[in-house]
């Protein structure tokens, strides 16, 4: 496993830090206690050090705190977050703040950070003064360092950074991202600034990993290596030196043993032009096949006409990329309780994604496209 300096603190953090929103589940779709708590201390005694959670992530902090304990705890780094959108008055966040410490049963938390920023969460930052509120907790011992979450343009990120002297950031980055939301641009200007960098969504929900479209495996077929679409994706990451962290969730220990092999690969922490190259080619195909390039993350949830909304714009992208198959609209048929034609296009999902999707014209299109 390979160590970086976060930014300008002085923190040996491991390359590969263990995202804690998809957790491994049982048959009943419910969260395996015991499995995840087995598999956290397996990436802790195998090198990682930093695990992250959230407030809103059902069910993980209370597992993440469980799996810290018997020694655990002094052998890695918690990063937990505050949601600014749940935040109706100025108890509550005192009381968020206290929930996350209680579920953790911690009595501070290493990283900290202001979740979710985008255009809509940073005035509700702002308004509650939830900077300053953070700040009062870094000087009590409560946060030891605070940063930021981060969904939306360059131009926000860069009022963002400036708007406090914050320890670091984290910000969606893959081979396909390198233009969007904070970017590249963002990531150069915030390492400037003397911040860690954190990255998320390093697979892009998983997209770059599982339903690859023909054309793209074509592509990965004509590269010299035999590495897999995942080791390319966190190669590229793994070869900037300025990102300090690459996030990366896992839902079983196989898919940990495999993170965890290609972080401990020397080879993957530099890449060649040519490589460069074979990725640039690969997202340009992948941005010609997908029309909503959604991540899964639900934050445009819950619906109030209960559709599933990442799973539709899934459906919807598989049937574009792989040409109209006809499993997927089976399955759409089948498994979908709601339809995108049940879409009133009151644009509440709109507000909340990340990714600023046209939800609401995309539900139209699906809805065309499947008849309902």
């Amino acid at each position: 496993m390979f160590y970086r300096k976060m930014g300008k603190l002085n923190e040996e953090i491991s390359l590969l830090g263990l995202g804690a929103m998809r957790l491994p589940t049982n048959s009943e779709g419910r969260i395996d206690q015991a499995a995840s708590i087995a598999m956290i201390r397996k990436a802790i005694d195998s090198g990682i050090n930093y695990v992250d959670t959230a407030f809103t992530y059902p069910g993980s902090e209370k597992i993440v705190g469980a799996a810290l304990k018997d020694g655990y705890r002094d052998k890695t780094y918690i990063a937990d977050k505050l949601p600014p959108w749940l935040i109706r008055s100025e108890e509550d966040k005192e009381s968020l703040f206290n929930k996350s410490l209680e579920r953790l049963d911690v009595d501070y938390i290493d990283f900290f950070l202001v979740h979710n920023l985008n255009k809509g969460n940073w005035k509700k930052t702002q308004k509650w003064d939830l900077i300053n509120f953070l700040d009062q907790k870094k000087q009590e011992g409560k946060i030891r360092h605070l940063g930021f979450s981060f969904h939306g343009d360059t131009e926000l990120f860069k009022e963002i950074v400036d708007a406090y002297d914050w320890d670091f950031c984290q910000i969606q980055m893959n081979f396909m991202d390198k233009n969007s939301q904070a970017g590249l641009e963002g990531l150069d200007y915030a390492y400037d600034k003397g911040l860690g960098i954190i990255v998320m969504e390093p697979l892009k929900g998983g997209r770059l990993t599982t339903s690859i479209p023909p054309t793209v495996q074509e592509l990965w077929d004509s590269a010299e290596s035999d590495k897999s679409p995942a080791e390319w994706s966190f190669k590229w990451l793994m070869s900037n030196p300025k990102i300090s962290l690459v996030l990366s969730g896992a839902s079983s220990e196989e898919q940990l043993e495999d993170s965890i092999r290609i972080f401990s690969d020397e080879s993957n922490t530099a890449i060649t032009a040519e490589e460069e190259a074979l990725l640039d080619e690969i997202s340009a195909e992948y941005s010609r096949l997908i029309k909503y390039p959604c991540t899964g993350c639900g934050y445009c949830m819950p619906c109030p006409q209960k559709i599933d909304i990442p799973t539709t714009l899934g459906y919807f992208n598989d049937w574009n990329a792989f040409d109209k198959p006809s499993n997927v609209k089976f399955e759409y048929d089948g498994w979908m309780v709601k339809h995108a034609s049940d879409c009133v296009d009151c644009h509440a999902c709109e507000e909340k994604c990340p990714q600023s999707l046209p939800i609401a014209q995309a539900m139209k299109e699906a809805a065309e496209s499947f008849g309902h």
